[in-house]
């Protein structure tokens, strides 16, 4: 059987691969996680990892999954989403053509990884030749926009995140902009859910950073659980992607996780999962090649 192979971006956001990697390791076969050899993001900036992450990791690694890449990652050259496309593409190489590639940011932790596996074996048969073939799998986020004192402001609709695929020839980050099978599978998305001085250093150092909205991080600042539901049109890059928030009255994300299933607005209907799969099936049919 082909193998499951993760792999996950190792830089400045390395704390939270302590949630993300649990959350995939019983049912990966071999996790990746690729390290600019500098110490450097895509914009050039440098980063320091604390030793005590390493050690975390030794210890964790009880089954010998994890494996550290190493390569230069940044081009002075490139802007900071074509060095992020390129490392991505870079990785998965690393990992293997033949296998099921995933890769997961580090600030998003897999509700269910289990089914999400169970629902790629499915489509094995796409590994055998993989260049003629290509797909990429998807899931969906459940975006975590702010860790309040007492509570969690999330974006009401869940948003689509490519994950897999059997072919790494990415255009633009992890999209290959081939076929895409959509899944219901949910991650937890904690991209936004820092403190200010940790969310500018990443706003002016990941693949986005020179595409993001001006009206963004006054939003961000000023929202609570009193205004909430007076601020809209949210998302970083193009607003109206992120509509609407709401909010959940406990700071536990497990206690959060518990309620996922039951929350009506966070849901991947059945139709609608048929509706995008048909359009993907008919819009990559090789007559229209």
């Amino acid at each position: 059987m082909r193998k499951i192979k993760v792999g996950f971006l190792l830089s400045y956001d390395y704390n939270r691969l302590k949630k993300s990697i649990p959350a995939v390791y019983k049912y990966s076969d071999a996790i990746y996680l690729a390290i600019d050899k500098n110490l450097r993001t895509w914009s050039g900036e440098v980063f320091v990892i604390d030793n005590n992450f390493f050690l975390w990791l030794k210890k964790f690694d009880t089954e010998n999954k994890i494996i550290i890449y190493k390569d230069n990652f940044f081009k002075p050259e490139l802007s900071p989403i074509q060095n992020d496309t390129r490392e991505r593409h870079m990785l998965s190489i690393k990992m293997g053509i033949g296998n099921w590639l995933i890769q997961i940011d580090a600030d998003e932790i897999f509700i269910d990884f289990k089914k999400f596996i169970d629902t790629l074996r499915k489509y094995d048969h796409y590994l055998k030749k993989p260049k003629t073939n290509p797909i990429q799998v998807s899931g969906f986020l459940i975006n975590i926009y702010k860790y309040l004192d007492d509570g969690i402001l999330y974006v009401k609709k869940p948003t689509k995140v490519l994950l897999a695929t059997n072919f790494p020839n990415y255009k633009l980050a992890r999209k290959t902009k081939e076929r895409i099978i959509y899944t219901d599978n949910l991650l937890i998305h904690e991209s936004l859910s820092r403190d200010e001085e940790e969310l500018k250093f990443k706003l002016n150092n990941w693949g986005h950073t020179n595409e993001l909205n001006k009206s963004f991080f006054c939003k961000w600042k000023s929202a609570n659980k009193y205004n909430y539901h007076k601020i809209k049109n949210t998302f970083y890059l193009d607003p109206k992607v992120w509509k609407d928030l709401e909010y959940f009255n406990q700071k536990d994300l497990n206690e959060f996780k518990k309620t996922i299933h039951k929350t009506s607005n966070l849901r991947i209907s059945k139709v609608y999962l048929i509706r995008k799969n048909f359009g993907q099936w008919f819009k990559h049919l090789k007559i229209f090649k």
